[in-house]
């Protein structure tokens, strides 16, 4: 890669970045190693009845599709008559020159949260069936809650992975020995988490909303191609994913293409748009236009394929072991090596093979069908009684 390469990719990031991010420091942690966590309520729940559950939330930003999926989560979970509650732990100080009504209505806003409101102030904490931490942030926090039932652990990702050498990562790989029930947001990251650290865990199916994300009747335009260029998500492999698009333009100067998911402009020296951050109906507009659209997932797979899919846009991916596991070497991805020459053949072979994207749009169709909030919301209920009747049964002295 030559040097002049290198420094433009620099720039790109630093600009998408906005400067070096502060530490993030569980608030909690220091806190529960000197009192441990709290005691367990003792008087037993019936895991059949209506719970009360209390989510707990990490700082957030406009276009986190992780807090989108805890939302869609929770709201499901409200419609099946659960009492749900919101708490923010903000790890990373990002609300503290809020008003407690912007953050809550921010939260409303980034995240179409209307059923669920934020709670900011801990002072008004009054105990649940079971508390659910949501990201390893937040973990301190769920153990340190008084008048709690159970506990469990909503995990989207392998979150030691979004740091290199570092206490950050040391922190994110402890939280998944503390016992905590854990709901992994695919099989194989399930899987990882019961060989890797012991944990018990079951998965959910990530899912889409289709009242937003469906195929559109207006025709395709044949010269678009789009790419979920956050760069201050480093999994999503922004850099890899330019190299790639700059070869696709020097093959093809005819494209079009169209970079969104960062707030900042990236600095790339080959035609395009950046479209910025877009709201959920952007993004269903932008799929039911373009030809073919790329994201790259270094860890779990990520929401926006999904989105792809279901607005039937054939998407290429890395051929990554989180995607084979998840969506199969033959499945409805286009999945390439972690190679720009690789990645920039995945998208031509979907431009010029007609039979082959329609293949891929059939196959997106077919397997986002299935995937519905609703579903994955019975998934994670079902997660939470296990884990209920999980510390009943400790209570009662019987095995597991």
């Amino acid at each position: 890669m030559s040097p002049s390469i290198v420094g433009r990719l620099r720039g790109a990031l630093a600009a998408g970045r906005g400067g070096p991010a502060a530490p993030s420091v569980p608030a909690g942690l220091l806190e529960l190693a000197r009192t441990g966590p709290a005691p367990l309520r003792g008087a037993p729940v019936d895991p059949d009845a209506t719970l009360r559950i209390a989510a707990i939330v990490p700082s957030f930003r406009r276009g986190s599709g992780g807090h989108a999926t805890i939302v869609s989560l929770l709201e499901e979970l409200r419609r099946r008559g659960h009492a749900v509650s919101v708490w923010l732990e903000d790890n990373e100080g990002r609300h503290a020159r809020e008003s407690p009504e912007l953050t809550r209505r921010n939260f409303a806003e980034f995240f179409a949260a209307d059923g669920l409101q934020l709670q900011t102030d801990r002072g008004a904490w009054r105990g649940a069936e079971i508390v659910l931490a949501t990201g390893w942030q937040t973990v301190p926090r769920a153990l340190l809650l008084p008048d709690v039932a159970a506990r469990a652990y909503l995990v989207q990702d392998h979150e030691p992975d979004f740091y290199g050498a570092s206490a950050e990562s040391l922190w994110a790989g402890w939280t998944y020995r503390q016992g905590l029930r854990c709901i992994a947001a695919s099989p194989w990251l399930a899987e990882l988490l019961r060989t890797r650290y012991g944990a018990a865990a079951s998965h959910f199916d990530l899912a889409v909303d289709h009242s937003v994300y469906a195929p559109g009747r207006a025709s395709r335009r044949g010269d678009l191609v789009v790419f979920y260029a956050r760069a201050v998500t480093p999994r999503r492999a922004v850099p890899l994913g330019l190299l790639a698009l700059g070869e696709l333009a020097r093959r093809r100067p005819e494209l079009q293409i169209a970079l969104y998911g960062e707030a900042g402009a990236l600095q790339v020296d080959f035609a395009h748009r950046q479209l910025g951050v877009l709201d959920p109906q952007g993004l269903a507009n932008l799929y039911r236009q373009a030809r073919v659209g790329m994201v790259l997932s270094l860890t779990n797979p990520s929401l926006i394929g999904l989105e792809m899919m279901a607005c039937g846009l054939p998407c290429v991916e890395l051929a990554s072991e989180p995607m084979l596991a998840s969506f199969g070497a033959e499945g409805p991805l286009e999945l390439a090596g972690p190679d720009p020459l690789e990645l920039c053949g995945a998208i031509e072979r979907l431009l010029d093979d007609e039979d082959r994207r329609e293949r891929a749009v059939e196959g997106g169709l077919r397997l986002m069908a299935q995937r519905t909030w609703e579903r994955a919301s019975g998934q994670v209920e079902g997660a939470l009684r296990a884990a209920i009747s999980a510390r009943s049964d400790e209570r009662a002295g019987r095995r597991p």
